[in-house]
């Protein structure tokens, strides 16, 4: 069943986004429909804001301000569900149809990671398959899955150099 379940857009009014999180949370626990309404989300990124005193502190701000991410199996009794909730001016999509964000959209919003199965560890000797350097080999120095990000020792022109590629950019040599 979670299977069905999809991204939908939900419109809040501005600076509503929190409390309209907090009340489906609410609904959904109080109507036992965990099973219906899996997850909710506002899209957050820290970013660096210079203060007037010339010194710069790190801030959480949303990523789509009035906007909040749920995942649900929609069905007349979750739409009105969410429908209802107080600050919600509605779905995203044409007059009574919400559309699903696409599986490309929630890739590219971060929601969900596809997970990739690392076949390499420290110390490895790897081939990069993709990018300017494909066919180079090196060392893996460090691995980031969560920043889907390795960095692999590549001899250049008689010096080591540390390159940052994506996790599926190198391959174990064989």
């Amino acid at each position: 069943m979670a299977d069905s379940a999809k991204w939908y857009v939900v419109h809040t009014y501005s600076g509503y986004e929190n409390a309209v999180k907090t009340s489906i949370e609410k609904f959904v626990v109080g109507r036992g429909m965990q099973d219906m309404i899996l997850r909710i989300e506002i899209p957050m990124e820290t970013v660096m804001e210079i203060t007037e005193s010339g010194t710069s502190k790190e801030v959480d701000r949303k990523v789509f301000p009035g906007y909040v991410l749920i995942k649900m199996i929609m069905t007349d009794e979750t739409w009105h569900l969410v429908r209802n909730v107080r600050g919600v001016t509605g779905f995203v999509g044409t007059a009574n149809k919400a559309i699903p964000l696409t599986e490309e959209e929630v890739l590219a919003m971060g929601m969900e990671k596809h997970e990739i199965v690392v076949q390499y560890k420290l110390g490895d000797h790897v081939r990069i398959v993709d990018g300017p350097l494909a066919s180079f080999t090196g060392i893996v120095e460090e691995i980031e899955p969560e920043k889907n990000r390795v960095s692999v020792m590549v001899s250049m022109f008689g010096r080591e150099t540390p390159v940052d590629l994506e996790l599926d950019q190198v391959e174990v040599l064989s």
